[in-house]
């Protein structure tokens, strides 16, 4: 091969395509349009002799020779980046850059609206595209960079992502207000007796930590309703006689009346912990953002 055919593009071009195993995908994530990354596309057959990418039901796949290349081409590339990067100075005023950010809805109302206003100020020109937190896919995601950065429990976090706490939180027993369950005072008994409402991320379950450490006592509480989003349920309580166990910072934060009591029972709380591959690690920009976003939870408490 004459090496001196070949330029950090294209061989940019030639990881997007496969990893993405789909040429639309490949040109959206490179900013390139379709046919220019087409045209990339042919100039790589040329320059590797092999098809590299073939039609296929989905999209494309890779032929032997290109399954074969990923590996070697992804951790020169990475170690180009990282080479470049290290050496930047990073201006937040000036800085223009797009921050792929992961989390639950939770999440995004007791930390991301706080990050998004500092930044307004701080950093005007950085763009944060949030997304929901998947963590069967996260580790994929961030080796991808479809995932820059991910507010997680650190226990929950896949093995080989980098981690740093941010906050922890504690649950509290939320209802609307004047509960007739509650004339006579919390109990757990009384509390067992209520109508639940439980989120559950995309699953659909009814059970949760709570109801296995319920379980562990002997005891079992109603479940009736199960929802995929944090930001329902108070909704849903101060308009019923449900009753659930909410975040504190989330009820905090909430806009309808609720009464708010102390679980009945003992619940373990939990952590909120930035995540990122370290592929990251080393980028000024978002090393930046980590280091702010730290330090502005800790202002909050």
């Amino acid at each position: 091969m004459d090496t001196r055919r070949l330029d950090l593009n294209l061989l940019q071009t030639l990881e997007a395509l496969l990893e993405e195993r789909n040429v639309t995908r490949a040109a959206e994530r490179l900013h390139l349009s379709q046919p220019a990354v087409s045209a990339q596309l042919a100039r790589l057959r040329d320059l590797f002799g092999d098809p590299l990418l073939l039609p296929a039901q989905r999209g494309m796949r890779p032929t032997a020779k290109a399954e074969q290349l990923l590996a070697p081409l992804q951790a020169s590339l990475r170690q180009v980046r990282e080479t470049m990067m290290t050496h930047q100075d990073f201006d937040p005023a000036a800085a223009g850059m797009t921050l792929q950010l992961a989390c639950t809805d939770y999440a995004q109302a007791v930390a991301v609206v706080p990050l998004i206003r500092r930044l307004r100020v701080a950093a005007p020109g950085i763009r944060v595209a949030v997304r929901n937190l998947e963590t069967v896919r996260l580790q994929r995601q961030m080796e991808s960079g479809e995932v820059d950065l991910a507010l997680i429990s650190q226990e929950s976090a896949p093995p080989g992502l980098l981690t740093q706490a941010m906050f922890e939180d504690r649950y509290a027993l939320i209802s609307r207000p004047d509960h007739p369950a509650w004339r006579q005072g919390v109990t757990l008994a009384r509390y067992l007796e209520q109508e639940h409402v439980v989120v559950s991320l995309g699953s659909g379950d009814f059970g949760t930590a709570v109801d296995v450490a319920l379980a562990e006592r002997g005891l079992a509480r109603r479940v009736a309703l199960s929802v995929a989003s944090f930001l329902l349920v108070p909704e849903i309580v101060s308009q019923t006689d449900f009753v659930a166990l909410m975040p504190e910072r989330l009820v905090s934060a909430a806009r309808v009346p609720l009464d708010v009591h102390l679980c009945p029972f003992p619940v373990r709380g939990f952590d909120v912990a930035m995540a990122w591959h370290p592929r990251n690690h080393g980028h000024p920009g978002q090393r930046w953002i980590r280091e702010m976003f730290a330090a502005l939870m800790a202002e909050a408490g």
